[in-house]
């Protein structure tokens, strides 16, 4: 399974994509990228409220205080967007998750604006999510 690339890869990558179609498949790939998420952690505790789709995310808290993320869905898409968003958030601690506003990344990608409500609604409570866990760990 291929890596994730960083921040600045990703708004690279994403960049050079011609058009939506393309970006689209690009997220789809990152989604195809995400480690197996176990069947154990595909349980009510981890699942994302606010989702149209089925999502479940997974943190876990490193003794160095860094968070690792796991996550899933069961749409392709929404999938490749829990990605994105694991990628913004890679290496950071709980604090650092709190701190950090996403919004920024996803204008410079022009992502929220080709989303569709219900995708944008989805994305906004993952992000929600996250931080609220982490606000529970800091």
């Amino acid at each position: 399974m291929a890596a994730l690339p960083d921040k600045e890869k990703l708004l690279r990558n994403f960049t050079r994509c011609a058009n939506w179609e393309e970006k689209y498949l690009y997220i789809i790939e990152l989604g195809q990228r995400l480690p197996e998420l176990s069947e154990e952690a595909h349980n009510r505790s981890n699942t994302i409220q606010g989702c149209q789709s089925q999502v479940w995310i997974v943190m876990q808290q490193h003794d160095d205080g860094v968070i690792e993320l796991q996550g899933d869905s069961d749409a392709a898409i929404v999938k490749g967007l829990i990605a994105v968003v694991f990628i913004l958030y890679h290496q950071m601690t709980a604090q650092d998750i709190v701190a950090f506003d996403v919004r920024p990344w996803f204008e410079k990608m022009s992502l929220t604006q080709h989303l569709t409500p219900s995708r944008s609604q989805g994305l906004e409570a993952m992000i929600r999510a996250i931080r609220t866990k982490a606000a529970n760990l800091s």
